[in-house]
């Protein structure tokens, strides 16, 4: 997304506004190091004490990490992800706990709100998956893997379980391309029957069938596999 010359009123919350909106849609990836302020300060059209005071702010919301004498780098996709990655850390039956919940009610939601084109774009993201972990592309499996499952919320078409569930993704994706290299596991779970469950409008088989993955998910980590 290309940055824009702010207004003159409210400069900082603009600026947060441009630079939030920049990491959400992937032009500086997770791990990155953002332009410098010089940059950013000639590209926006403000002065750099309101780059500054706006990079600060992102940071303290667990978005951006300041490093001194490096720079600035995108530390997760929304301040929810950077909130999340404080409070739970690397407790992945945490996250797949609250995940279950949501990814459920997001199926539930998709199996009532989908359009086609929506049923259609879940099925490429299955066959991108799937032919990605053929090939041990790993890294690549466990970024398709999310985004389908980012994809069944989407089709729900409720903002706000949407920005709750991105804020996860960024966590289980990590750890499904560790675990995804070790055992065959996750690329196991096809996700057929959900998107055949969306596709015929059925709520309740959407819902077992969300919840029955993570369930499985689940009860590996009580058995140690993971």
């Amino acid at each position: 997304m290309p940055l824009a010359t702010t207004r003159r009123s409210g400069l900082v919350d603009q600026v947060i506004g441009q630079l939030r909106e920049a990491v959400r849609q992937g032009e500086w990836a997770v791990g990155e190091r953002i332009p410098p302020e010089p940059e950013l300060a000639a590209r926006l059209g403000v002065g750099r004490n309101t780059v500054r005071e706006a990079v600060r702010a992102l940071a303290h919301g667990g978005l951006l990490e300041v490093r001194q004498g490096d720079g600035t780098y995108v530390r997760a996709t929304s301040e929810v992800s950077g909130a999340i990655r404080r409070l739970c850390g690397s407790e992945l039956r945490e996250v797949l706990q609250v995940r279950r919940t949501l990814e459920a009610e997001g199926a539930r939601l998709a199996a009532t709100q989908r359009t086609d084109a929506e049923v259609d774009r879940l099925h490429e993201l299955l066959d991108q998956r799937d032919r990605a972990h053929a090939e041990r592309r790993f890294e690549d499996f466990a970024r398709t893997d999310a985004e389908f499952h980012l994809a069944v919320v989407e089709c729900g078409h409720n903002t706000l379980l949407t920005e709750l569930y991105r804020g996860l993704t960024e966590v289980v994706t990590a750890s499904v391309a560790a675990t995804s290299r070790a055992e065959p596991g996750p690329a196991h779970i096809g996700h057929r029957g959900l998107v055949a469950a969306i596709a015929a409008r059925d709520p309740e088989r959407a819902v077992a069938e969300a919840g029955g993955f993570l369930d499985e998910l689940l009860a590996r980590q009580d058995d140690g596999a993971t």
